[in-house]
């Protein structure tokens, strides 16, 4: 067998990640010992919530070690089998990170039918991130017909899928994303009532135009100036479900905005819902996820797209591109050849 890759975390990044905070290192793939398997990548996924794993501060989950491998969701192949439960052949959902192959004892493995989608969705629209955008958006923000959903990262995997889903609940959908290409595919493509490029210098008074009845629903991915714009509109009893702050991923100091005191009172003179959430928080909604949105694609009712970048080598070059907004769609890696 060739030698495996993996790609180790080797500082903690200040401000932007680079590429000397990354180490590519080879490695001979283990054999597996007794009750476990041995894995192949095929799909790694690529996610915002990586830069907070490069990170020592205090979080919701423990950070990737210095000299650790980085950690990943990822569609792998099994290779070698000493566990009854998973066969040589099998598809599974794992947690392997950015490696080419891994060693696991089973447990947190999830068989992949490769007959129900392409096994790449699984760390997409019907993995992490659609499951993100549909319970954040039904158990928080409960959108209701004929109200005004805003969504940032709108052409990105959970952004995408977070307007559509607005849609099909009877919302109007309000997307804003980075550069003309992204808000054309948002609103011709997926079907959003509208959506406003971040980086237009009147986005603010643009947003005000597309939100005339206010919003009742933002699903916040952002932050920064994206958030300062909205937030003056939002309506009485608007939900704010707080998904990522990906513009402050890179701040180097914390310092309270100049808008921080007109924030706390508008929560409580609108009585508005700002609540933060990870997806592990729904976990109970998965077979509803699950059927919904598989049913979703099929009727062609949810769309997404991928933005594949090939090779693990690469990863480290996507990562700090999808920090930028690089990619247009969900980021993957294609680490292996996909033979489902």
């Amino acid at each position: 067998m060739a030698q495996a890759k993996r790609v180790v975390l080797v500082s903690r990044p200040v401000g932007e990640p680079k590429a000397s905070d990354f180490r590519i290192e080879e490695f001979a793939p283990p054999s597996p010992g007794a009750g476990e398997v041995l894995l192949r990548t095929i799909w790694l996924s690529l996610d915002p919530y990586m830069r907070g794993r490069m990170s020592d501060a205090p979080s919701y989950a423990a950070p990737v070690p210095v000299g650790g491998v980085m950690e990943g969701g990822t569609v792998s192949e099994v290779i070698a089998s000493e566990n009854p439960g998973f066969a040589k052949g099998d598809i599974v959902l794992s947690r392997a990170g950015w490696q080419t192959h891994a060693i696991s004892d089973g447990k947190g493995l999830a068989k992949i039918d490769p007959k129900l989608a392409p096994v790449s969705t699984a760390v997409g629209v019907l993995g992490m991130p659609g499951m993100t955008a549909y319970t954040g958006l039904l158990e928080i923000g409960k959108p209701q017909a004929g109200e005004t959903v805003v969504v940032a990262a709108a052409s990105g995997a959970v952004g995408s899928a977070v307007g559509q889903i607005a849609k099909i609940k009877g919302a109007r959908a309000v997307g804003i994303a980075g550069g003309k290409d992204k808000c054309d595919y948002v609103r011709n493509e997926l079907g959003f009532d509208d959506c406003l490029d971040h980086r237009d210098p009147a986005l603010a008074a643009k947003l005000k135009d597309a939100c005339p009845k206010g919003i009742d629903v933002y699903f916040e991915n952002v932050g920064g100036a994206v958030f300062e714009a909205v937030f003056p509109l939002l309506n009485a009893f608007a939900r704010v479900p707080v998904c990522g702050l990906i513009a402050q991923y890179n701040d180097t100091e914390t310092k309270a905005p100049k808008w921080a005191g007109a924030m706390m009172r508008n929560v409580l003179t609108k009585r508005l819902t700002i609540r933060g959430f990870i997806v592990s928080d729904f976990a109970a909604r998965q077979g509803d996820f699950l059927r919904d949105m598989s049913q979703w694609i099929r009727e062609g009712k949810v769309k997404y797209r991928e933005f594949v970048t090939e090779g693990l080598d690469n990863a480290p070059g996507a990562f700090m591109g999808l920090l930028k907004g690089a990619n247009f769609g969900k980021q993957l890696v294609r680490v292996g050849p996909d033979k489902a």
